[in-house]
């Protein structure tokens, strides 16, 4: 669902523009923006399919982000498709685009720097999902933020020059490390404030061993307890 003013528009790329129309270069940079904006068509249409709700699309001079409005408990089989779309549309105008060398340069580029697993690009995404497949929500956020970190300083290693590009990404990696005490008190309230009827059940001992798309028993000094039992405890704490 697309819902009014949620097209943004960061003044990097207004700067970035500018500077490339100063130098010469600014068919390129309308050639690698179209790029851009075709890979986020790609998540917005996914998002249509599955009706989720979209907060902002912001387009950056290097990429773009699309912020949904959701449950952090979504179905990871429609998190993994809507992450994908946006490099299965960049792919599918590579094969209609082949003759188009400078398109082809620049979409092989995006396409592949955007697969990193370095948060915010899609690569990260797609290994958080694989993450959640086998360990908790909390621990797959964890394991996300450091491999990120693992791939920036191998950048940084063989000295990729992205430096602008890694600057944004850090920062924004960086926030994400301050709010991750934020999503696990989200996903814990959705997860008492909502009725969901997940097939898979699994016996845990703590809240920090909550997985995505589970439905949890407590056991707790042998005795017993629901999900919602000792979310409620925790927050009337």
């Amino acid at each position: 669902m697309i819902t009014k003013n949620i097209f943004k528009i960061h003044i990097l790329f207004y700067i970035i523009g500018f500077i490339c129309f100063l130098t010469g270069n600014f068919k390129n940079f309308i050639i690698f923006s179209s790029i851009i904006i075709i890979h986020e068509l790609g998540h917005i249409i996914g998002a249509l399919i599955f009706k989720w709700k979209i907060d902002k699309i912001i387009l950056l001079p290097f990429g773009g982000i699309t912020i949904f409005k959701e449950n952090i408990d979504k179905s990871l089989k429609e998190e993994f498709i809507i992450a994908i779309l946006g490099p299965l549309f960049q792919i599918t105008f590579y094969l209609l685009y082949k003759n188009n060398q400078i398109f082809n340069y620049y979409n092989i580029a995006i396409l592949l720097f955007n697969l990193l697993p370095i948060y915010p690009l899609d690569g990260s995404k797609i290994f958080n999902i694989l993450f959640n497949l086998f360990f908790p929500y909390k621990l797959s956020h964890i394991l996300s933020i450091v491999l990120s970190f693992v791939f920036i300083i191998l950048l940084i290693i063989y000295k990729i020059d992205l430096s602008l590009i890694l600057i944004f990404i850090i920062v924004e990696l960086f926030k994400e490390i301050l709010k991750h005490k934020y999503y696990f008190n989200k996903f814990l309230l959705e997860r008492y404030l909502n009725k969901f009827n997940f097939k898979k059940h699994k016996v845990i001992k703590n809240l920090k061993s909550m997985k995505k798309q589970t439905m949890h028993i407590f056991k707790i000094n042998n005795k017993f307890y629901t999900e919602k039992e000792i979310i409620k405890e925790l927050f009337d704490k």
